[in-house]
């Protein structure tokens, strides 16, 4: 994780910049998906938290070794998105960053279907385990979010991000395809 990658938007009269910041997202899990990666993080260095501003930002920076950067832009992966995107330099991180842990965080909605599922596993009837789930749902998520769509399975859903705690030393780890990790960090500037 000594180098990195900025990728901004362009502001657009047209289009959000949630719904770009999404397309750009999901054209970077496929791109991450097809390249078996697990050694490539992301951040949002311009988040914003709280209920009413949750944001991820105009700004996705990618985190990797500058080899396998160079490997990850030499692909088409941005095709139809370089006219929302403005690309830096792959550059090295700063001697004096910190580091920090961006992973994914999944909460209750509440959602018909999670509500069937959980009825199912606890022997109960639907209407009871909406009953129950009603509590944990009506919390605010105050995360940024983007909207994706899943390689896999190709399901559209609300991908919650948490950035960690700072931290003066880099923890080693895997990403999965969507950049994230549980455990490793990238470095924060």
């Amino acid at each position: 994780m000594d180098y990195y990658l900025d990728i901004r938007l362009r502001p657009d009269p047209d289009f959000s910049s949630a719904m770009l910041m999404g397309a750009l997202y999901s054209k970077l899990h496929r791109a991450l998906f097809d390249l078996e990666a697990d050694d490539i993080g992301i951040s949002f260095p311009d988040h914003k938290t709280g209920v009413r501003a949750r944001t991820p930002g105009d700004r996705l920076r990618l985190h990797a070794g500058q080899a396998r950067l160079e490997q990850l832009m030499e692909i088409a992966w941005l095709t139809g998105m370089r006219d929302h995107v403005m690309l830096e330099a792959i550059q090295p991180v700063p001697a004096e960053a910190r580091h920090r842990n961006v992973r994914r965080r999944q909460f209750n909605t509440g959602s018909p279907s999670r509500a069937k599922r959980y009825a199912q596993r606890h022997s109960i009837g639907v209407e009871e385990a909406q009953r129950l789930m009603e509590t944990p749902a009506a919390r605010q998520i105050a995360l940024p979010f983007v909207q994706v769509s899943s390689r896999s399975s190709g399901q559209r859903f609300a991908l919650f991000i948490e950035h960690g705690q700072l931290q003066p030393q880099p923890v080693a780890g895997r990403f999965n395809h969507y950049g994230l990790s549980g455990e490793a960090t990238v470095p924060w500037f």
